[in-house]
């Protein structure tokens, strides 16, 4: 279900690009947008992770940078079946973490430095169970493939918003239609926000319920999810919304405005319910 998933929105993306060129360019737009789509697909796949990691401003680990966190992540792992990710830590005071990567073997588990500072050592392993299950559960490509897909977009959206008003020929039968280049303008970057929604909500419920296992009690996982849900809406973070979604807990919670009015996340406590309820 996830490699259907993950075609789907590789299909999307080329459609959208394909949709731009055409509003912006006609036919000749359109077959350099589908060009530049399929390059786009083949850089995400095997740069995404680095991309995620550069926008959390993450650096990898070893076992002698963070001894603990390292051999933490090697015992989960090892009950997981799941071979050694890398260890990365993002030098942010929110308490928080991820997993991204393309397949086990290429994957990787982050953590912010609020994270090690503020968590016990059973809510500490509870919030590592939980990005490893993303991991097990082979689902760390679709979301980390969502999230590049959002930057992308809104980037295309913000290069197709400049050439309208740089100009262009739209005139002719080659030329754009200028109002559809403004309906891609808006609605392209909500699909990718739809997406998103779609895809996070159910995945977080089921690494949950994964990582419970993993880590042999869900009463360390629940109260990590507390307790992180607490610290996101005093502390803020500073990171891009399409890589948001891939946060255990919405990085953006305490956002105001119309950040705030969107949530690529499920409601803490019904989480923490099935969890607790399991």
């Amino acid at each position: 279900m996830n490699n259907l998933k993950v075609f789907v929105l590789m299909a999307g993306l080329t459609a959208l690009f394909g949709g731009f060129g055409a509003a912006l360019g006609g036919s000749t737009g359109l077959v350099l947008a589908l060009g530049f789509a399929a390059a786009t697909n083949l850089f995400m796949y095997w740069n995404s992770a680095s991309m995620v990691l550069r926008s959390y401003g993450a650096q990898v680990v070893d076992r002698a940078q963070a001894p603990e966190l390292y051999e933490m992540v090697d015992r989960l792992r090892q009950r997981a079946g799941l071979p050694m990710p890398t260890v990365a830590i993002a030098p942010h005071a929110q308490p928080n973490a991820f997993a991204t990567g393309r397949d086990p073997e290429h994957a990787v588990v982050c953590v912010t430095s609020g994270l090690l500072k503020v968590m016990g050592r059973e809510e500490l392993e509870g919030v590592i169970a939980h990005e490893l299950a993303h991991i097990k559960n082979r689902d760390m490509l679709l979301q980390t493939l969502t999230a590049t897909m959002a930057g992308a977009i809104s980037s295309l959206a913000s290069i197709a918003q400049w050439g309208m008003l740089l100009g262009g020929r739209s005139s002719d039968e080659e030329g754009g239609n200028p109002l559809a280049a403004l309906a891609m303008i808006i609605v392209a970057p909500l699909a990718a926000m739809l997406i998103q929604f779609a895809i996070s909500r159910q995945r977080e419920f089921k690494a949950d319920a994964v990582g419970a296992e993993i880590a042999g009690r869900p009463h360390g996982l629940a109260n990590a999810l507390r307790r992180l849900d607490a610290y996101a809406k005093q502390v803020p973070m500073d990171v891009s919304p399409a890589v948001a979604p891939l946060a255990m807990v919405n990085p953006l919670s305490g956002a105001r405005g119309i950040t705030s009015l969107f949530s690529t996340h499920p409601s803490t406590e019904e989480r923490v319910a099935r969890l607790v309820g399991a």
